[in-house]
């Protein structure tokens, strides 16, 4: 664990779900001013400045964050559970994409696909080594492979984030495959 762990998730918690949490507000593409930021988490307790800040987004293994050109807003690249605009423009996806989730949820996906429940898309990876550790985070995990290429020629949407995480706003169960165990 870093030294600035309990700091990042609540800047996550700021910038993708909760602005009120450090009585801030957020454009409609994200972005949030990083002075009116330091200071609205200072004020809850927490001790930030701007290189305390910048080391989170600089070593944050996931690239959650990213500044603005000079450094005076940021914003989280994705996974907001709060309607912004983070500019995604269109791409298309490999021909196939994955999904790590934990094994108590597979019935529920088979039944009715993957929802993007509390944020605005499904988050998807390029790799099943990336899904994996995704899986592992809620339990005893399961890697779904998507068919992204068959969803896009069939006129489904794909976002490529700025951290390489790919989005889509649902994946219905025609599309995936439960991949074995054993991979």
């Amino acid at each position: 664990m870093g030294k600035f762990d309990k700091l990042s998730v609540f800047l996550s918690l700021v910038l993708r779900h909760n602005p009120d949490a450090a009585q801030i507000t957020l454009d409609e593409h994200g972005w949030a001013n990083v002075e009116e930021l330091l200071t609205g988490i200072n004020r809850t307790g927490r001790t930030i400045d701007m290189d305390i800040l910048e080391e989170i987004v600089a070593s944050d293994n996931k690239q959650r964050y990213r500044f603005n050109e000079d450094k005076t807003l940021i914003r989280a690249n994705q996974g907001h559970s709060i309607s912004v605009d983070v500019e995604l423009s269109e791409q298309e996806p490999p021909e196939f994409l994955y999904h790590g989730t934990a094994a108590r949820f597979l019935k529920s996906i088979e039944k009715e696909g993957l929802k993007p429940m509390k944020r605005l898309y499904v988050h998807l990876s390029k790799d099943t080594e990336t899904a994996l550790k995704v899986g592992k985070r809620h339990g005893e995990p399961v890697i779904l492979k998507i068919h992204s290429g068959d969803m896009y020629r069939d006129g489904y949407q794909f976002y490529l984030s700025e951290n390489g995480v790919w989005l889509t706003k649902k994946v219905e169960n025609r599309y995936f495959e439960t991949l074995d165990k054993s991979l």
